[in-house]
């Protein structure tokens, strides 16, 4: 008996040793193909899966295959919160995010900068096809989302109800933008205003009618921007403007190559190319990706709305627009997706 007790013993100890081996041959694995960049510098970007970040996806996929000295990791998130609560603890360096957002964390006192814009005009309001919504009105004592309230969908929609005499009269939910399509199918939703491809979605599916896009409503309507905080300007200067003019080179690549560019972007957010291709193209030619240099200005004028609509206390933004880098993006000789990572500035 003693010597079978002992057998079972040293089997258990021998099973133990292999399924921990085991486990540190898989992370070893997964740490391998997914963490360690070797000598590479990393840069992680934040973004949530919408057409004015579709430079994200493309940086990342093309630093991965350029084997260059830094890594665009590209990290998708549910929501625009918090995605800035990741950019507050230091966990991204940079974020794709949603323009008043960045408003709002420079006045909380985060020394954040905005570099570059996405592209503009690619959000979209779409309604439930049987509703029949043809104009703003049609929404009245209906409800609508918007992905949140500091979004320019949410300022957009209540400076429309104003000048239309609408305000009070629709209501307005924040809804992260995945979220969206399904709400509206299950009839939970009216309506919703949101970047692309998520209103394609519900067109194409026959769910929704189309009510307005927002070039329509607001010529250059920004949905997101990048912003880092100074600190990593301060540190990483030649980073900041290598990840710009990457992102600005992404873009017009994209706008010549849709379909390529729509087939990456799907791997990356898990959606059908077809609806992203659809987004990008949609009448022909609407998205713009040759925009990209941030304003003063602008962002001025979206803190005023913001206090119009009770959405901030001060219009106060000094310090939060930092154009440099993407005025001196090298945008020459941009054929070839490995294009994207021209090292001449």
């Amino acid at each position: 008996m003693r010597f079978r007790f002992m057998r079972k013993d040293t089997l258990v100890f021998r099973s133990i040793l292999v399924a921990a081996a085991w486990l540190l041959l898989i992370s070893l694995l997964h740490y391998g193909l997914n963490v360690y960049e070797g000598p590479r510098q990393v840069v992680t970007m934040g973004y949530m899966p919408v057409v004015s970040n579709m430079s994200a996806p493309l940086l990342d996929r093309a630093s991965a295959e350029s084997g260059g000295g830094v890594r665009y990791k590209a990290l998708k998130f549910a929501s625009f919160a918090e995605m800035a609560e990741a950019l507050r603890g230091d966990e991204i360096d940079v974020a794709f995010i949603i323009a008043p957002l960045a408003v709002v964390l420079r006045q909380q006192g985060l020394d954040v900068k905005v570099i570059y814009i996405g592209n503009r005009q690619e959000s979209t309001l779409v309604a439930r096809k049987e509703l029949q919504v043809e104009n703003l009105a049609d929404l009245r004592g209906r409800t609508v989302a918007v992905p949140m309230r500091y979004s320019g969908h949410n300022l957009t929609m209540r400076q429309l109800m104003a000048l239309a005499g609408l305000t009070g009269q629709i209501k307005i939910v924040e809804l992260n933008p995945p979220d969206m399509a399904a709400a509206l199918a299950s009839g939970s939703l009216d309506a919703y205003f949101v970047g692309e491809p998520f209103a394609a979605q519900t067109l194409m599916n026959g769910d929704a009618n189309l009510v307005f896009r927002a070039e329509e409503k607001c010529p250059y309507f920004i949905c997101n921007l990048l912003i880092t905080r100074e600190s990593f300007i301060a540190d990483h200067g030649n980073l900041v403007q290598d990840l710009v003019q990457g992102a600005v080179r992404a873009g017009l690549w994209a706008s010549q190559h849709q379909d390529e560019a729509a087939a990456i972007a799907a791997d990356y957010w898990r959606q059908s190319p077809e609806i992203i291709k659809y987004a990008l193209s949609t009448p022909p030619n609407r998205v713009d990706f040759s925009k990209y240099v941030p304003t003063t200005a602008e962002m001025q004028h979206m803190a005023e709305l913001m206090v119009r609509f009770g959405l901030s206390q001060s219009a106060d933004i000094g310090g939060l627009v930092d154009d440099s880098f993407s005025r001196k993006a090298n945008t020459a000789a941009i054929h070839d997706f490995a294009d994207i990572l021209a090292s001449d500035n």
